[in-house]
């Protein structure tokens, strides 16, 4: 829905909210009137109900006011004498409409001064999950995310097994566009395996369930994505049912806050014209330079002199960081990632005969990397050059470069376009030129021969982006080892990663004892 479609809906939950309750605000020592008018009458309904005022504000915060909307037709039954078990099961089962019932039914009495304090132990952990959920939900929605790297893209910055805290806030955190959903989960339930969120897939007929979707908003930020930053964002292309396939179905569809999570480097901002050339980025015309904890890895074929050959010894002594295995009979093995700095350490081992870097061939089309036509011979070594959209920018169209932008002129900014002979239509009128509604970005994996990135779906939109890595909290080889020495390490920064694990543990228990000080201090006193 649009956002006036959401105003008049709001409206309409006001009214239904006003016919439910205005007998009982009577009651309450209130007007008829206050139980009609919007946000003033949850102010009222709060003072009611004893509650603070600011639960107003969480009645708006999508999935959060999910929770909050339950407690709130608890507490409004409770207020008026109905404490048992029954009663809260059908202040929930009936989505609030038990109101009616005590509005106009029930013979109920207010309970001005009714205690706050649960009943029974059952009720005091419920109201302690509760309160629990909205505010973890409040923190991972709209401040901090915890995320796990689950892909060795980004090799040697961020391992797989790392655990994040992902920051909203830098960027400016993305309110929920999926308004009726889970907290706190993404895609699917765990265990469960179901999916977290109501929305129908189909993209071509879909059902009334996707008029709940809320517009694209973000609250401001304090910094914009800048070059070479890891950046966790929507993968764009998850309209797909096999993630190994990259033609679209059509048929399928995920709305955006709601496709997979992916963190890359983001090599190229909006305004930038892109090309790689054997496997590098060059930027504008310039070589892109790294941050020195980056370290670009490719794929080598690696011949050995004898058979005594040991790539388990080289493997290790090279910090050559991923899987091998024997590719011929001719005794040749496939590295697939090896950084520059253990490439020049590992030419001189004495059992090498030759090194080879496995790179495609230039003008040699891959099918499978963007844009997807055959006009364009690209592979993932050499690409481009391309320039990125920027918001308010216009460029230039035709059936030429046509291929490069027709995903975002169609997807990404809701636009019609159809081709007719030499002639582009979009929204139905003839265009020769585009001017861009929002910023785009060009991510990519520091391995380069092992990394689904921008070479194969193209763009990424802002509205994509969910937010900054800024600490690693916690680290395992394969959940098995901890990785004791990146715990609580910055994931961006110059120089080694520090990690503060030892500082963290000493404020922790610290902070603890002081606790315990404290409240002998006050027992004795």
């Amino acid at each position: 829905m649009t956002l006036s479609q959401w105003f008049i809906f709001i409206l309409i939950i006001q009214v239904i909210h006003g016919l439910g309750t205005w007998k009982l605000y009577i009651k309450a020592g209130r007007q008829a009137w206050e139980a009609f008018v919007p946000v003033y009458n949850g102010v009222i309904l709060m003072k009611i109900i004893n509650r603070p005022w600011w639960w107003v504000i969480l009645l708006f915060l999508p999935i959060v006011n999910l929770i909050m909307l339950m407690v709130v037709w608890v507490e409004t039954a409770r207020s008026f004498g109905k404490n048992t078990y029954l009663d809260t099961f059908l202040a929930i089962v009936t989505l609030g409409f038990y109101n009616f019932y005590l509005n106009y039914i029930a013979d109920v009495a207010y309970v001005k001064d009714r205690s706050l304090q649960p009943k029974s132990g059952s009720g005091e952990w419920t109201s302690s999950i509760l309160f629990a959920i909205v505010a973890a939900t409040i923190v991972h929605t709209y401040f901090i995310q915890p995320f796990t790297i689950p892909s060795s893209s980004l090799e040697k910055s961020l391992l797989v097994g790392d655990f994040l805290f992902v920051s909203k806030f830098h960027y400016g955190a993305r309110v929920p566009m999926t308004t009726v959903a889970a907290p706190m989960v993404h895609d699917t339930i765990p265990i469960l395996n179901k999916k977290s969120y109501l929305f129908d897939d189909d993209k071509e007929n879909p059902s009334w369930i996707n008029k709940l979707q809320l517009p694209y908003m973000r609250l401001p930020g304090f910094e914009t994505i800048d070059r070479n930053e890891i950046v966790v964002f929507n993968q764009p292309a998850d309209t797909l049912r096999d993630m190994n396939d990259f033609t679209p179905d059509r048929n399928y569809y995920k709305p955006i806050d709601k496709k997979t999570n992916l963190v890359k480097r983001c090599v190229g901002v909006a305004g930038d014209s892109l090309e790689i050339r054997n496997g590098y980025v060059y930027i504008n015309g310039k070589k892109n330079e790294l941050p020195d904890r980056a370290h670009l890895q490719f794929s080598y074929y690696v011949q050995p002199k004898t058979n005594q050959f040991n790539p388990i010894y080289v493997k290790e002594r090279y910090d050559i960081t991923d899987q091998f295995g024997i590719v011929n009979q001719q005794n040749t093995y496939l590295f697939p990632a090896i950084s520059d700095e253990a490439l020049a350490k590992f030419k001189n081992h004495p059992n090498v005969s030759s090194i080879t870097p496995i790179k495609a061939e230039k003008g040699k089309r891959d099918p499978n990397v963007f844009p997807h036509d055959p006009n364009y011979n690209w592979n993932i070594d050499f690409f481009g050059p391309l320039y990125i959209p920027e918001a308010g920018k216009t460029i230039d169209i035709n059936l030429e470069v046509l291929p490069l932008y027709k995903r975002v002129i169609t997807e990404y900014e809701g636009n019609t376009l159809q081709v007719k002979g030499n002639q582009i239509l979009i929204n139905g009128k003839v265009a020769d030129t585009y001017t861009f509604k929002q910023n785009y970005y060009w991510m990519m994996g520091d391995n380069r021969h092992n990394s689904i990135d921008a070479r194969r779906w193209g763009f990424v939109p802002f509205d994509h982006v969910l937010g900054k890595p800024v600490f690693i909290w916690m680290s395992w080889d394969g959940l098995k080892n901890p990785r004791w020495e990146r715990f609580f390490t910055t994931v961006h920064g110059t120089g080694k990663a520090t990690s503060y694990f030892i500082p963290f543990l000493v404020l922790l228990f610290g902070y603890i004892g002081f606790n315990k000080w404290r409240k002998r201090k006050k027992a004795n006193s």
